[in-house]
């Protein structure tokens, strides 16, 4: 499985470096020192003397010709390694050669949901495929967790110098696999990897850089600090909505934490990944390091086992469903793998009556938070919960604005990944008509009279949902918004409706900073992230990522992401071990221990003057004075 992208990327480098300049020496006069004149003259021509020695002024010359070649070296070196490197990665097309693959076969057939065309067949890999990714992972990260922060930062800028220049290359391939909008691609594909990206060249080193920690009374003599250093080789299995992004976030952090990382793609957009890994891959061979520290592939459920109880894994991140995720922890368990699982949400969005004068953009960010790539989020908005006056204007507004979402992969709003959750999502909009909801838009799957075979759901919008019925508790994965009535705008009010469900990714409240119920409602929220008058701008400036309850556990992105990925190594030192002062085991505590209890005696005592208040280390010194 490991591809060698040597030969298929190139990269220039300029070679300009800036020379340094040298400031002209200044003279000041030298009466304020107290010289008389001739004395002044007197000590120029000493001075001038020894200057104009030849033997003197060769040597000032060599020490400075050696200074500033240390300076142009360390200069170039910096600037050669910094600076991005431009490298080619030829972008897959559509094979309409071959026959599609059957189900569960050798390879996988892709297709492209907007559409229905067939993009053609990528192999499924084995696990004999899967351990052999694996193994090339970790020969290659044995020489990549020598390398440097400085060292990794150069690969991450020749990255996203990549990902910038080619970003609508990149979104083009993502829209096709995937099904959405070239709009939803940059916004969900683009823009947050880049973030990644420039988080960790601006503060991932600071993140990863060892720590000194803080000691105590009876170890004022130890140094300690925290490293955190590489784990060897980590996995992520992750989800198909965002094809791009969800593989190149765990790629970045991996990589720059010193790991090997093995990846393995959902069998739903397998067609983008290996053109996706090599934008990866193609980094790493511009700066020179082994390509097949990065291994990606797509397989059947059937073979992702094999993956997720390898021994020689560190770490798993998990996106995906809450069914499956219970299978990856139960296997990874068998190794005592870690596992970081996302696993969806139910957000709520709360808008508060205060937010009232607010409503006209408030309602355009529950359109993109909830529409965008077809409500294909997992931090979409699921749930708008208002009250009063607040409830009914927004259902106004809302209403024919979800009516005039156009669908198609040039229009407004782009395909679902697949029709295998139409049924569902179509039992759970009946039902929740049929208990007393208002159906004001779609419901129902939507035949493209351009691209019949595209599989699509028409924008939907329900009215008085309650908390009991179906559609408020399972995640909907789709172009589904719902909005339920508070009964008042309190946080008490507010709370029983959003924390209802056995969900807690991500939340959002809208109002005033001043309004009483604002903190109490971002205190009690169930969730792992929530934005205050925004939507998910958690995840645009890289804090940590995550939830609680059925929404998963752990953390990744920011620094706590980071960190994630690494052994966390404790080390305790002697600060004075060159003097000799370490720590020795005082006669009446060593084996064999001549009396016990003048032993706990002295032991106590220890715990006394470590502990106590200074009287008592007074008492505690004189226990082990006498019972030395």
């Amino acid at each position: 499985m490991a591809t060698n992208l040597a030969h298929c990327c190139y990269f220039t480098v300029e070679e300009s470096v800036r020379k340094p300049t040298l400031n002209r020496f200044r003279s000041y006069p030298l009466h304020a020192s107290g010289l008389n004149l001739r004395e002044c003259l007197h000590a120029d021509l000493l001075t001038w003397g020894i200057l104009s020695s030849k033997p003197f002024l060769q040597g000032v010359v060599a020490v400075v010709v050696i200074l500033f070649t240390i300076l142009f070296i360390r200069t170039t070196k910096a600037y050669a390694t910094g600076r991005p490197r431009v490298y080619l990665v030829i972008a897959p097309q559509p094979d309409s050669s071959t026959k599609p693959a059957a189900i569960n076969s050798a390879n996988i057939a892709c297709y492209a949901p907007a559409t229905g065309q067939f993009l053609g067949n990528v192999p499924a890999a084995s696990t004999a495929d899967i351990d052999a990714a694996i193994l090339s992972a970790a020969s290659a990260q044995r020489a990549w967790s020598t390398t440097t922060l400085a060292q990794r930062k150069a690969v991450l800028r020749s990255l996203m110098r990549h990902v910038m220049d080619n970003a609508e290359q990149i979104c083009r391939v993502a829209s096709l696999d995937s099904g959405k909008t070239l709009v939803d691609a940059q916004l969900g594909e683009i823009l947050v990897t880049v973030e990644r990206l420039q988080w960790t060249l601006l503060h991932g080193e600071k993140a990863l850089a060892p720590e000194r920690r803080p000691t105590n009374l009876l170890m004022t003599y130890k140094r300690n600090t925290v490293r955190y250093e590489p784990m060897g080789v980590v996995a992520a299995l992750v989800s198909w909505n965002y094809p791009f992004h969800n593989m190149l976030g765990p790629i970045i952090s991996s990589i720059f934490a010193g790991n090997g990382v093995v990846v393995k793609v959902s069998e739903q957009t397998a067609w983008s990944s290996a053109y996706f890994a090599n934008i990866a891959k193609g980094a790493l061979a511009a700066h020179g390091y082994d390509t097949d520290l990065v291994q990606t592939f797509a397989c059947w459920p059937r073979e992702a086992e094999f993956l997720t109880s390898h021994p020689l894994l560190s770490h798993i991140t998990f996106i995906g469903s809450q069914s499956v995720a219970h299978h990856v922890a139960k296997s990874a368990a068998n190794v005592l793998t870690p596992v970081v699982a996302e696993l969806g949400g139910k957000d709520p969005f709360i808008v508060l009556d205060s937010a009232e004068k607010d409503l006209a953009r408030i309602a355009e960010v529950v359109l993109r938070g909830t529409f965008q790539a077809a409500g294909q989020n997992c931090i979409g908005i699921e749930r708008v919960i208002a009250s009063g006056k607040v409830y009914e204007k927004l259902v106004a507004i809302l209403g024919p604005r979800v009516k005039a979402i156009r669908l198609g992969p040039d229009a407004d709003m782009g395909a679902m990944i697949s029709g295998a959750s139409f049924d569902r999502l179509e039992g759970l909009v009946n039902d929740a008509v049929a208990q007393g909801a208002r159906l004001l838009a779609g419901g129902k799957r939507y035949i493209h009279p351009d691209y019949p075979e595209g599989t699509y759901f028409e924008p939907t919008m329900l009215a008085d949902v309650t908390p009991d019925m179906g559609i408020a508790n399972q995640e909907c994965f789709a172009p589904v918004l719902t909005v339920m009535r508070a009964e008042a705008s309190t946080a008490d009010a507010m709370l029983s409706i959003a924390n209802a469900p056995n969900f807690g990714l991500g939340a959002s409240v809208h109002g005033s900073e001043r309004d009483p119920a604002m903190e109490p409602i971002v205190r009690g929220l169930k969730a792992g992230m929530v934005a205050v008058n925004d939507f998910a701008v958690y995840y645009a400036v890289q804090l940590p990522f995550g939830g609680v309850r059925g929404s998963g556990y752990g953390r990744f992105a920011g620094q706590e992401g980071l960190r994630g990925l690494c052994n966390i190594k404790s080390v305790c030192e002697d600060r004075f071990g060159w003097l000799g002062v370490r720590t020795g085991i005082p006669p009446p505590m060593q084996y064999p221990v001549r009396n016990q209890a003048n032993s706990w005696r002295f032991a106590h005592g220890v715990v006394e003057v470590g502990y106590g208040e200074v009287p008592r280390k007074v008492n505690g010194l004189m226990a082990m004075i006498k019972n030395i």
